[in-house]
């Protein structure tokens, strides 16, 4: 992709990020998390030049190869995707900054025992399929608050730091948006509990996330457009 493309795009993400979280408050900061599945090691090392820092990915395999292709640099890496059983291991031992998509008490218990095997610990974010979408996983928005406390207490070796969503997949603005305001209601509960992030909002819908709350969002397309 050509690098001026890329930082024009880099720019007016910055600027429309900007733009959304002066409107909550001077003091509201959003990470921007790039998610980098469609590009290569090349892509992310021009946007770590353009100052991105945080960059996301959902299969482990990918993240896998990203991470040894840019191990000279400082970056932070999200795994933001499904994880299957089979490769809870793999990605323990890649050690990501944060896991976004802990989607279930039954995986965080799997996950747990086998940190505890290898002594190690992740920091994960609950999803929540605030939509209530059969396609998507996630908790059920009512059963949320509960779950994040039952993970709290069954698991040792898993730092939950606070909730993450998928906006519902529609063209229905007010809808997309209750499933924001619902995300972040449960997250405003569980801030007692610790809970740091809320990570809403993607391409299409990061303004309106950040205008329900967001304080992380996760930014693929866009970037690479």
């Amino acid at each position: 992709m050509d690098k001026y493309r890329l930082r024009d795009n880099f720019d007016e993400i910055v600027n429309r990020v900007e733009r959304a979280r002066l409107k909550i408050s001077e003091y509201h900061i959003v990470k921007i998390v790039a998610v980098s599945k469609y590009v290569s090691s090349k892509e992310v090392r021009e946007l770590y030049d353009l100052g991105q820092r945080a960059f996301g990915e959902n299969r482990v395999q990918d993240l896998k190869q990203k991470m040894e292709e840019t191990d000279d640099l400082p970056l932070e890496w999200h795994f933001i995707g499904r994880l299957q059983k089979n490769k809870i291991n793999h990605l323990i031992d890649l050690d990501p900054f944060l896991m976004q998509s802990l989607d279930s008490l039954e995986l965080a218990l799997e996950i747990d025992k086998r940190l505890e095997a290898k002594g190690k610990k992740l920091n994960c974010l609950l999803q929540i399929n605030s939509a209530k979408e059969e396609t998507k996983a996630g908790v059920l928005p009512e059963l949320a608050y509960d779950e994040y406390l039952k993970i709290i207490e069954n698991t040792k070796h898993i730092n939950l730091k606070g909730v993450m969503t998928i906006g519902a997949h529609t063209e229905d603005e007010e809808l997309i948006k209750k499933s924001f305001e619902t995300t972040y209601k449960i997250f405003e509960n569980l801030k007692p509990h610790g809970a740091k992030i809320c990570s809403m909002g993607m391409s299409n819908d990061f303004e309106l996330a950040i205008a329900c709350g967001s304080n992380m969002v996760r930014i693929g397309s866009l970037f690479f457009k």
